[in-house]
Order: structure tokens, then C-alpha cells, then sequence
């Protein structure tokens, strides 16, 4: 296949009806859940991992695809007929992926041309970008103009997520246990935001509803959006939260999906996000900074 190749990590849950539906090829992360190892975990659906958590109370574990990893896939597009590669990853400031896919284009030099572009998010947000990103690639475009294209998304993306439980954060050191204990105690239901690659505090509501209101909220206050995606963690209100929505974006052109293992790890079950690439505007104003996600 001719033109310009994009490439993805798994932590940008595309979903793979979507990914071949647009050409883009992802690259797994590494997730263990319990007695569960990698090879395993990378064969199985959303769906199926969100039901073997309810079985364990093991905490998934990530880590990032080697170089190695990458530079296969490069070659692989390169085998292909590619004139050259995209390669998109979750933020450099919240994994070594990014690090891992330069290397792996430094491994490949001289036999296939690539561009790897952070995109300074996760999840959907980061799937946004490579379908945005997809579709100039389909063009008669070349390496220069289409890595231009994933720059040009990568300011604009807006992601917000409303935790339903602190555990994971808690038992993954990302916020000081304390706080997180606290958090639980009292019953609060934070919102964080993924701003400039990082992940910062947005807001604290004290129940459920009130939080995917505040999700709501965000996405209303956004103005006119040019792409709207809902991630969830199994979460059983989710049609609950979209009827929120209503009136804000087209109901079937919202592109709705699974946080996958990767970035579920860190979110814990029943996590809601929202991600959205505003028409015009300034972004929301966040809170204060809390961590990266793994």
C-alpha cells in the first residue's frame, strides 16, 4: 500500500473496527493483570479485560513496547510500499512510549523515513488525532504535510475523565495515599484533565451524578466541537452520561468506546472521559497539577 502509513500505540483504544476501517496500525503496550501476562492480555477485548478485573483484585501493570516493537512495525509498512511513516504516542510526560518509538525510528534510519509526533494525550484523545491524521495520509499527501496535520490537532485535543473509585490511583502511588484514602471517605468523585501532557486536577464533586454533570457541563461549555469521543471503564451509567450530551454533537458521530487495559489501569473501573477537539476557543481552565498516568 502506497502513501504515508500511520501508526499508533494501543494506549489510544481505537477501536479495530475503526483502525482498519482508516489503515492505522497500533503498536501494544504491555499489560499484566495478575496471572494474566502480556502475551495474553493483548489478545483479548476491552470487554473481556473490564470482566477479569471484577474477578481479581490484582492492579494492572504497563509498561511500554520496546524499540524493537516499533521498528518492526515501521518495516513492516515500509514492506508494504510506504513512502514513509506517522507515528503517534500517548504523552511523553505520562509514559517512555514516545522515547521508545524514537529509538525504534533511529533503528530503521536509512530504510524507511519516520516522523513520531507526542501527542501530549491519551485514550481517545490520542485516537482523535490519528484518525484526524488518517485522513490526510489518504490523500496524495506527502510525509511533510501529513506530519504537519497530527501537529496542527495535537493543541487542540481536550480530554477530561470523572473517576469512580480512587483505588487505582491510590494503589498505584500516582496521588499520596493519604489523599486518596481521604478522597474515598468522603465520598469524592474527582475530575482530572490532561493539559499539556500531563495529568492535573479539574474539579471534586461529591457523588457520581454530579461528576458525569460536570463532565456535561465541559463539553457544552466547549462550544461548537469538530470531533466528540466518550472513553468509559465498563461504566454502567454510560447511557445515562451520553443522554447528558444530548444536543451538544450529533449523537452518531460521537465515537464511543472502551478505556482500554493500558489506560484503565490507572482509571479504575467505571471511569467516564470525555474527549473533543473544539471548533474555535480557548481551552478550560484547569486545576492543579496531580500526575502523570503511568
Amino acid at each position: 500500500m502506497a502513501g504515508v502509513r500511520v501508526i499508533a500505540d494501543s494506549a489510544c483504544d481505537l477501536p479495530a473496527s475503526l483502525a482498519a476501517e482508516h489503515g492505522i496500525r497500533t503498536v501494544p503496550l504491555d499489560v499484566r493483570l495478575g496471572e494474566w501476562g502480556p502475551e495474553e492480555m493483548r489478545t483479548i477485548e476491552p470487554v473481556e479485560f473490564w470482566r477479569r478485573c471484577a474477578m481479581t483484585s490484582a492492579l494492572p501493570e504497563t509498561s511500554a513496547p520496546s524499540p524493537g516493537a516499533f521498528a518492526e512495525s515501521f518495516l513492516h509498512a515500509a514492506e508494504e510500499g510506504c513512502s514513509g511513516v506517522v507515528c503517534l504516542t500517548l504523552s511523553s510526560a505520562l509514559s517512555a512510549t514516545y522515547r521508545a518509538a524514537c529509538q525504534g525510528a533511529d533503528e530503521v534510519r536509512g530504510q524507511v523515513e519516520v516522523r513520531v509526533v507526542d501527542t501530549r494525550t491519551a485514550s481517545l484523545g490520542e485516537a482523535l488525532i490519528a484518525l484526524e491524521t488518517a485522513k490526510v495520509a489518504a490523500g496524495p499527501n506527502d510525509l511533510d504535510v501529513v506530519e504537519a496535520a497530527a501537529r496542527a490537532v495535537v493543541p487542540d485535543i481536550r480530554v477530561f475523565c470523572a473517576f469512580d473509585t480512587l483505588d487505582n490511583v491510590r494503589k498505584g502511588g500516582r496521588i499520596g495515599a493519604a489523599t486518596a484514602l481521604l478522597g474515598t471517605f468522603l465520598s469524592i468523585k474527582p475530575i482530572i484533565q490532561i493539559r499539556g501532557g500531563v495529568v492535573q486536577a479539574e474539579a471534586r464533586p461529591r457523588t457520581r451524578v454530579r461528576s458525569l454533570e460536570y463532565l456535561a457541563k465541559v463539553v457544552k461549555e466547549a462550544g461548537p466541537l469538530r470531533s466528540l469521543a466518550v472513553a468509559h471503564a465498563a461504566a454502567p451509567d454510560l447511557d445515562m452520561f451520553l443522554s447528558m450530551l444530548t444536543g451538544t454533537f450529533p449523537p452518531d458521530k460521537v465515537l464511543v468506546g472502551y478505556l482500554g487495559p493500558v489506560i484503565g489501569a490507572h482509571a479504575g473501573p467505571g471511569c467516564v472521559g470525555v474527549c473533543f477537539r473544539p471548533a474555535a476557543g480557548p481551552a478550560p481552565v484547569p486545576g492543579g497539577t496531580i500526575g502523570g498516568l503511568g
